[in-house]
């Protein structure tokens, strides 16, 4: 199955390289900043610091590309879920220096290229538009710089290591198989990654603050999921796909089913963190519906590379020397 192989990779890289397709609403404001130490250090992560202007500039990101209201009050908020991003884009970029990898401008004026245009604007107003915004560029460089080397790291490490044979294929499609008749859900999700159980409370807030804007802006789903999204379809702006009700674990499942099309979840925890739902439609599933060997074969590598990708950067953030100084 090597060929088919090349394919999923191809595919996967799709998620991971930052094709980021904000959809951005720009309007011009005033910053208002969370912390009055703007330029002072708020993470060390091993030899890198995270300082807190670093902070508020993705926050100005965020909320311009997610249509979040600007409030102090949200910002406060979302800080430590924001923190806790920039602190995985420094680990992503150490391990890839680590590795050799490195990430030159041109690629990160491809990738910034990129997200002009598919908001049908040409780069330099593109440009324009996040400095008129009081967004600083760096920080979008600095997350486009951080998902090329983590593509990069995940091509080098663990695509190696990524097989799929006929007997998983054949295994695959007997169950679904198995499955005609059930019901399909065609999903999006923001999940929420709780690591640290003392972190829990904290997180479930975050979540909480993200369905709140999603009910008054449903429309935004596909951004809120790129921006904070640590699911692997996140860059797909949380697209699941048709997902069996089987194979949802107990909580998402039940939730599920009581959710009218259209409208999304409010946060659901699991064992792993907080998962936020939008069901786009559902149907039962149909022979015809069943997919074709090279689907399948996509499906199945893409999630054992995004579980061993997650895997990666979790023995990455256990083992680095991680001072957080935000409160």
């Amino acid at each position: 199955m090597r060929h088919g192989l090349e394919t999923l990779y191809s595919i996967f890289m799709k998620y991971i390289i930052p094709v980021l397709s904000l959809f951005l609403t720009f309007v011009v404001v005033q910053p208002q900043m969370v912390y009055a130490a703007e330029e002072g250090i708020a993470v060390v992560v091993n030899d890198n610091v995270i300082t807190y202007s670093d902070i508020n500039d993705r926050l100005k990101l965020i909320m311009q590309s997610s249509g979040m209201p600007n409030t102090a009050e949200l910002r406060q908020r979302l800080a430590p879920q924001i923190t806790s991003m920039l602190i995985e884009e420094q680990l992503k970029i150490q391990e890839a220096s680590n590795l050799d990898i490195q990430v030159d401008q041109e690629q990160i004026d491809q990738g910034f290229a990129n997200i002009a245009q598919q908001n049908n604007i040409p780069p330099e107003q593109f440009k324009a538009m996040l400095k008129n915004s009081n967004i600083n560029l760096s920080t979008l460089y600095d997350q486009i710089r951080a998902e090329i080397a983590w593509g990069n790291v995940v091509a080098a490490k663990i695509r190696p290591r990524v097989d799929v044979t006929e007997a998983d294929v054949d295994g695959e499609l007997a169950l679904l198989q198995n499955r005609i008749g059930e019901t399909e859900y065609l999903i999006s999700e923001i999940f929420l990654t709780v690591d640290d159980p003392a972190q829990d409370m904290q997180i479930r807030q975050s979540a909480m603050n993200i369905f709140k804007q999603l009910q008054q802006k449903p429309e935004s789903f596909p951004a809120m999921a790129r921006q904070f999204s640590t699911a692997a379809g996140a860059a797909q702006g949380g697209d699941l796909g048709w997902v069996e009700g089987s194979q949802l674990n107990e909580e998402l499942r039940t939730a599920i089913a009581k959710t009218a099309v259209g409208s999304i979840t409010q946060p659901i925890k699991s064992v792993s963190g907080y998962h936020i739902l939008l069901l786009r439609n559902k149907r039962v599933l149909l022979e015809e519906n069943v997919p074709d060997r090279e689907a399948v074969l996509s499906k199945i590598g893409n999630q054992r590379l995004a579980r061993r990708a997650k895997s990666y950067l979790l023995d990455l953030k256990a083992s680095a020397f991680i001072e957080n100084r935000v409160q």
